[in-house]
């Protein structure tokens, strides 16, 4: 595993920067790395920010979720991500520091952004610095529980504290609704952002959308461990008609090039240098299996399946995982936002509305591999308008499937925090076996028939940091939100 990831987000960034206007206010005649933070550009910091943050999640937390997401398992003639497969993961890993420090190393980034558009009163950036540094932080608070946030990328601070989890939800409230309520009118006209945003070409009505899609979002997450809160601020924000996304927040300038493609390809094909380590789980193909759903050709290059984490004895001949190069990284995709939106009116609004929204989100997610999703809509992919379980049982598989393959970290959290799609209670061999549901992995090596949960804290922050949690969290300790 040593030296299998590279800086993805400096790879990452050297590529799409062709991609960005080179009229940025940086001056070429001095070094950019000598300049002070106060004096770094904020058009020139942000793609490194965005990309820093999608080559974290895109890569690290993507190859992990995919795995514990059931999306893919490891090959029986390969051993590159075994630990993953077993939950045996273990805290020294390459997988483990990595995905901590390039995610901090982002926020390094867009830390600095806000403070810099604090200064100058540039609300602009200011939301998009917030709205990145909420929707990173959420996936940390939720891999591992507590992290630093309020003293974190603080270079004053050497032992940045610890906050528990409920003080980081409480706190990214705060923060992306500060910024929501800035006048972005106000911005200085001179300085606005432009093609070095990488999402959405500087329009701020977009930005905005996705502020909201991220409240909302951190709303849902609370729903089973802090229900009143979840409740009181999602129905305010149904009350309120808030305008969320309604196209994918993403980066879709990835090419089929060394150092510029999307950073699941880049990481698991191309540095890796093996096509056929990721194979097809018999959980994903098997339902898409049974509903006869067209995105089965192009998520796997073909038909038979292998158990989940049963590398030992499969035969090598399973059908391998596609993936493209140039496929978009997605914060948000269209297709998350509506099933954030259906549930939301499940829960707390309206069940016509919450059927509208949950067909948006399908047809988006076929949309996404160009394919139709009318007759699923009508057969076996139908909203049951029953009982609000059957009802967001409906959503969060739908939602699983259009997480494939590089949101897994995202559907991994949400089966955490629903239990959807629901855990098999016979082998994936068994004729029993109901298509679909998550297998114990074959080669897991947990007691007691349980999944992994969560991500350990690296090795490398408990020895830097005094502040660090100094024992080993088992990787199937039930993360802070997930109640069941």
């Amino acid at each position: 595993m040593k030296n299998l990831y590279k800086n993805i987000s400096s790879l990452l960034l050297g590529g799409i920067l062709l991609f960005s206007s080179c009229n940025t206010d940086l001056d070429i005649n001095r070094d950019p790395d000598l300049l002070s933070p106060n004096q770094v550009p904020m058009s020139a910091e942000l793609p490194t920010a965005m990309t820093g943050v999608a080559a974290s999640a895109g890569s690290y937390y993507a190859i992990i979720g995919g795995f514990w997401s059931q999306f893919w398992t490891q090959s029986a003639v390969a051993n590159q991500y075994k630990v993953i497969d077993d939950f045996t993961l273990f805290t020294g890993n390459n997988i483990t520091n990595g995905a901590w420090s390039s995610m901090f190393d982002a926020l390094t980034d867009i830390r600095n952004i806000k403070s810099n558009a604090l200064a100058e009163e540039n609300w602009n950036y200011y939301l998009i610095a917030t709205t990145l540094e909420v929707y990173a932080n959420q996936i940390l608070v939720d891999y591992y529980g507590s992290i630093p946030y309020t003293e974190a990328n603080n270079s004053a601070i050497l032992n940045p504290a610890f906050n528990t989890a409920e003080e980081v939800y409480d706190q990214m409230v705060l923060d992306l609704t500060e910024a929501l309520g800035k006048d972005l009118s106000l911005s200085p006209i001179a300085n606005a952002p432009g093609a070095s945003d990488f999402l959405f070409g500087g329009d701020m009505i977009e930005w905005t959308k996705f502020a909201n899609t991220l409240l909302l979002k951190v709303y849902m997450r609370q729903t089973e461990v802090r229900p009143s809160i979840a409740q009181s601020g999602i129905s305010a924000l149904l009350t309120a008609n808030t305008a969320f996304l309604d196209s994918d927040a993403a980066i879709t300038q990835f090419t089929d090039e060394d150092s510029r493609s999307n950073p699941l390809y880049e990481t698991d094909r191309r540095q890796l240098n093996v096509g056929t380590n990721l194979r097809a789980s018999e959980t994903m193909g098997s339902y898409l299996t049974e509903n006869t759903d067209p995105r089965l050709a192009h998520f796997y290059d073909g038909t038979t399946f292998q158990k989940q984490g049963d590398f030992d004895q499969g035969t090598g001949n399973e059908s391998v995982v596609e993936l493209s190069a140039t496929t978009p990284f997605y914060f948000i995709s269209l297709a998350e936002s509506k099933f954030l939106q259906a549930e939301a009116e499940a829960r707390y609004g309206s069940d016509a509305n919450a059927k509208t929204n949950y067909e948006a989100g399908v047809s988006a997610a076929f949309d996404m591999w160009d394919e139709d999703a009318t007759t699923l809509i009508a057969g076996n992919y139908a909203y049951p308008s029953g009982t609000l379980t059957q009802n967001i049982e409906a959503i969060i598989t739908q939602k699983w499937v259009a997480s494939f393959p590089g949101n897994g970290f995202e559907s991994f959290l949400e089966r955490n925090r629903t239990n959807f799609p629901k855990t098999s209670a016979v082998d994936q061999a068994d004729p029993t076996y109901i298509a679909g549901q998550f297998a114990y992995p074959v080669e897991g090596k947990t007691s007691g028939n349980k999944f992994a949960k969560r991500l350990e804290y690296p090795q490398e922050e408990r020895q830097r940091n005094s502040n660090a949690p100094s024992s080993v969290i088992a990787l199937t300790e039930a993360v802070w939100y997930d109640a069941n």
